[in-house]
């Protein structure tokens, strides 16, 4: 976050203004004057022959001035050249060349003369050249042949152009050709090798010539190298090798200067131009180049190293640059050093320039031409264009070197005066008229301007005058008498009052009088103050990751009566509010923060007055930018140096580079992860198998993410070997009964080590010493048929390539195919009481496999009714349940069953022991579906119907017939059943089947009856003969509280006289 400061352009404006207020008043044009230049042409005007020339001219002056021009120093007649005309109301020439002609007949020194009836102005003396680019002459080059090691070079030598040509080399394909410090082009055009290397034959070496004004390129015919060597294969191995020389051969030299010659030379610069100093030296192995000033340290604001150290610049040279430069060009066999003296000289320079002089008649006056170069020009004065010795005499006016004096002038004395200053490097002319008036005060600007400005702010009041002679001027601020000068006020000698910080209390109305002996004129300014604006809450440097939204506050206070306007800058451009960005009126939001939104963003509050600026970073955390320059070097045959240069981190530092590698046998075009390396190291020593054709790329790691990978390194293919290893995961397992399969994971392109990778396929049944078969395998399984069932074997894979076998492999056991199990062995069923079942039972005497457990399907049966069949499955170790039975009646038939992978084998059933009462049980249902025992049932029936309507009749004629039992038991009103001597009854042979459930586990619990026999019985549980029949009696339950109103009187139990008729 910091606060701007403001504009450079607001100091140069200010500065400007300053420079303006300190100048020579302008006459009104309405009055009479002399002609001044306004424009022309540089002095050096160089054009380009397609076009028209045009050289230019503008004056001004009352009246208008005319205009006519020299050429070579002599008249140049414009109405006797058609293609040559002069633009209306100016001095400007056009040359037409539509119809014909050939430019370079133009050239020459061109002078304008600007006139009227007050004096003459002249302007430059313009030398117009015309723009060649001539063709390079047609040349056939022999091959240069060079030995390694030597220096080189090769000459550009450009047809000489206007203005020069920019020269750069390249090959004949238009591949730029690669410099560094030890290949690089010279300042004259020339390509020097400090010592040629191999690889230096790999292309030729053409020199380019671009010419500025048409814009073409010419092309010399190229340089082909022939390079003699001790060591003729180019290995790019040795391109990194620490002694890169030695081992190719090459005899290392010491430095030796190749531009400028010999140890000593000088230089001349123009003051104020840049000097260029170069120093160009030859050696092995290749020179550094350092660059010192004999006496005292280079100047650090102006000088600046190029082209790899060899060329020292200095800019806009002055005089303390003049001196002696040295370089040293050093290696480890040796150094030597080049002196270089400069001299600074200098074209003319204004010291004090002349300016236009307006007198009244009878003022003084006096014109000053200053200047200085080296060497000391000489001055030249002039009137109206010629020579002041061969002007009229004038006896008001005195000649004193650099100086013209006036005194006493009058009207006739107005005139345009020339200074020309010159010596052998360049001349300087300026014009100065002398203008004699007599005019009252007079104002220049509208009347009662309103100025707004800013509080505490630094301001100026114009009041534009004129008047001859020179009217004195005073401020005044709201009518008061006392004149502003002084203190917080300043006024200029053209009028302007300077008010140096603004108040509160500044604001008012200020006048401004101008007066001279002719009279007097004002005029009036309104001042208003405002409040500054101000980012009284500014934008903060901010760190985003990629992809996030960032939030940047400009929070602004301002003067309520200027309109503010908000914008933002990126990078000092104007920012473009694009669909990822909102614009608020104290914020700016970037939502999906990218690579590129990275910057300084300038927050601009600005009013028609002022402005302020907050600027703050954004620093985008990006992932990094891909490695480039794969370099392979070190190459042996189980490793090689591999050597990236890194990509821009993107503001997160890399953590980790990741190596992968590709190979074009097994799995052409995948790649795969080879080593990982600190985000510190950009070389590494990567090993490698045998008999494979590499590929590398690398990819930078960061905080953020993952680079692109890089372009991939050049392939380097290793030496075969036999294979060092054996297939993993070497397994035998059978997919059917009678067969074994084996399987296991081929090796890959690293493991192979060797062309034509197969697998030698052993086995053998186990413990049966019988001797191993086997078999050659390309693939990676090999199925074995005709095995018996579950039956171990020895089994061996070995790979083998073309140039032998794999180390000998290990043992695995393998198995053929599974089958179904048989029946497990002796299964028990045992009853310890009446609640619990247990079973147990031994494993299958063939499992032909391995067991995956077992299965038991059980079901409850009482008679012929039979319940839902259970099915439990056990693990293959448990060989023993427990179940709980249901109800003590009914019984059970198990069926177990062993598992294995193929399924279920041969069932073995038992049933549960029957329990003591199963035999009443039995004859109890088997009597329930008897004819003649249904028959007595509905007999009996009748017959309690018989006797329930006896009871009714005597009930109606007042007489009660209570049933009773064996036992006298009183009748409730409140039993409904023995209110009316019935009841109801249920025996269903099959209810305890019936009212059994299943639970969650399988086991059968019985259901609870509301009605049982016991229930029934008088006192206690149901008896049976030894024939199992029932030999109980049911009786009626009696009611512990007698009911009030019963009869004493009772019949005999309904349920009685059922069981004694049966």
């Amino acid at each position: 976050m910091a606060r701007q400061q403001p504009s450079p352009w607001v100091h140069t404006a200010f500065l400007f203004c300053l420079l303006s207020l300190s100048g020579a008043i302008e006459i009104p044009m309405d009055l009479s004057q002399p002609p001044t230049i306004t424009k022309q042409s540089v002095k050096d005007h160089i054009v380009d022959p397609r076009d028209n020339i045009l050289i230019e001219c503008e004056a001004k002056g009352n009246p208008a001035p005319s205009f006519h021009w020299t050429r070579n120093s002599r008249f140049f007649n414009i109405a006797k050249d058609p293609r040559v005309s002069m633009r209306r109301r100016s001095g400007t020439l056009v040359i037409d060349f539509r119809s014909g002609g050939r430019p370079e007949e133009y050239e020459g020194e061109y002078q304008c003369f600007a006139r009227n009836k007050f004096g003459t102005a002249l302007s430059n003396r313009i030398r117009l050249q015309v723009s060649k680019s001539p063709l390079w002459p047609k040349e056939n080059l022999d091959p240069v042949v060079v030995q390694e090691g030597a220096p080189l070079t090769l000459q550009c030598n450009p047809p000489p152009g206007l203005p020069s040509p920019v020269i750069f080399w390249m090959s004949s394909s238009m591949e730029p050709i690669t410099q560094d410090k030890r290949v690089s082009q010279g300042h004259n055009g020339d390509l020097y090798f400090s010592n040629v290397m191999l690889q230096d034959m790999q292309t030729d070496y053409s020199c380019n010539a671009r010419f500025h004004f048409t814009h073409t390129i010419q092309q010399k015919n190229p340089f082909n190298l022939k390079v003699l060597t001790n060591h003729p294969y180019n290995d790019s191995s040795l391109r990194n090798h620490p002694d890169m020389y030695s081992a190719r051969g090459v005899a290392e030299r010491t430095p030796s200067f190749m531009y400028p010659q010999g140890t000593a030379s000088s230089q001349m610069v123009l003051r104020g131009m840049d000097l260029l100093l170069e120093c160009i030296a030859s050696g092995v192995p290749t020179p550094d180049i350092a660059w010192y000033k004999k006496g005292g340290d280079l100047p650090s604001d102006k000088a600046k190293f190029e082209n790899f150290n060899k060329a020292l610049r200095i800019t806009n040279v002055s005089e303390e640059d003049s001196g002696e430069y040295f370089c040293l060009a050093s290696n480890k066999m040796g150094s030597i050093r080049h002196t270089i003296s400069v001299r600074v000289k200098a074209a003319p320079y204004w010291l004090d320039e002349p300016k236009n002089l307006i007198l009244a008649p009878g003022e003084d006056g006096r014109l000053v031409c200053r200047a200085n170069g080296n060497p000391k020009p000489t001055v030249q004065w002039m009137v109206n264009g010629e020579p002041l010795q061969s002007a009229p005499p004038n006896p008001n006016r005195e000649v004193a070197g650099d100086t013209i004096i006036f005194r006493d002038t009058q009207i006739s004395s107005r005139a345009v005066y020339q200074c020309n200053t010159s010596n052998e490097h360049g001349y300087l002319l300026a014009n100065a008229f002398v203008s004699v008036l007599d005019v009252p005060p007079r104002m220049l600007s509208p009347r009662n301007q309103l100025i707004r400005v800013i509080l505490y702010n630094r301001t100026r009041l114009d009041c534009p005058f004129f008047g001859s002679p020179i009217p004195t001027l005073r401020w005044f601020k709201n009518g008061q008498g006392s004149n502003l000068d002084g203190g917080n006020y300043h006024v200029y000698e053209n009028g302007s009052l300077e008010i140096k910080m603004i108040r509160k209390e500044d604001q008012g109305i200020y006048t401004c009088v101008a007066t001279n002996i002719l009279g007097k004129a004002e005029n009036q300014v309104r001042l208003e103050v405002k409040d500054p604006t101000r980012i009284y809450r500014m934008p903060e440097d901010q760190v985003a990751k990629r992809g996030t939204t960032v939030q940047l506050e400009c929070r602004v206070k301002h003067d309520p009566s200027l309109k503010l306007t908000v914008s933002w800058l990126k990078d000092d451009e104007p920012l473009y509010i694009g669909n990822r960005m909102k614009k608020e009126e104290d914020s700016l939001t970037i939502f999906g923060v990218a690579e590129r939104d990275q910057g300084s963003y300038m927050c601009v509050a600005s009013t028609e007055l002022d402005q302020d600026l907050a600027k703050a970073y954004l620093t985008v955390l990006g992932r990094p930018e891909r490695p480039r320059d794969l370099e392979l070097t070190d190459l042996a045959e189980r490793s090689v140096r591999l050597t990236w240069i890194p990509g821009d981190d993107n503001n997160s530092p890399i953590t980790d580079y990741v190596v992968q590698f590709e190979e074009d046998q097994f799995q052409p075009g995948v790649w795969h992860d080879h080593s990982k390396f600190p985000g510190s190291v950009n070389s590494a020593v990567l090993q490698l198998s045998p008999y494979v054709n590499y590929q590398f790329r690398v990819i930078a790691i960061n905080e953020v993410g993952s680079s692109h990978p890089s372009l991939p390194s050049e392939r380097y293919r290793t030496s075969g070997a036999p294979p060092e290893s054996n297939p993993s995961d070497v397994k035998g397992e059978g997919t059917r009964k009678n067969n074994m399969e084996i399987t296991w994971t081929p090796m890959n392109a690293t493991s192979a080590f060797g062309p034509n990778l197969r697998y030698i396929v052993k086995w053998r049944r186990r413990e049966t010493r019988e001797t191993w078969n086997n078999v050659t395998v390309w693939g990676s399984r090999y199925v074995v048929g005709q095995t018996p069932v579950y039956v171990p074997y020895e089994i061996r894979v070995q790979a083998e390539n073309d140039f032998g076998k794999g180390p000998e492999p290990g043992t695995v056991i393998g198995y053929s195919g599974e089958d179904l199990p048989s029946a497990p062995r002796r299964f028990r069923v045992r009853q310890p009481n009446l609640e619990t079942i247990n079973l147990e039972w031994d494993h299958p005497e063939h499992p032909n496999g391995i067991l995956t457990g077992y299965t038991l399907k059980y079901v409850a049966f009482n008679g012929t009714k039979v319940g839902k069949q259970i099915v439990e499955n056990f693990s293959p170790n448990q060989t023993k349940f427990t179940m709980q039975r249901a109800d003590p009646v009914s019984r059970y038939r198990f069926s177990l069953s062993a598992r294995t992978q193929v399924g279920s084998g041969e069932a073995v059933t038992e049933e549960s022991p029957a329990p003591p009462n199963e035999a009443y049980t039995n004859n109890q249902a088997d009597i329930a579906t008897q004819g003649w025992f249904i028959g007595l049932m509905c007999a009996v029936a009748l017959l309690v119907l018989i006797l329930l309507i006896v009871c009714f009749i005597k009930r109606s004629r007042g007489g009660k017939y209570p049933v009773r039992e064996k036992k006298d038991v009183p009748l409730g009103p409140e039993d409904p059943k023995e209110e009316d001597g019935s009841f109801d009854y249920s025996d269903e042979d099959n209810k305890p089947l019936q009212g059994s459930q299943t639970s969650l586990d399988g086991t059968i619990k019985q259901q609870e009856s509301d009605d049982s026999l016991v229930d029934y019985g008088e006192g206690g549980e149901g008896q049976f003969n030894e024939d199992g029949s029932f030999i109980g009696q049911y009786t009626v339950k009696k009611d512990k509280e007698e009911t009030e109103g019963n009869e004493s009187s009772e019949a005999t139990s309904p349920v009685n006289a059922i069981y004694s008729l049966a």
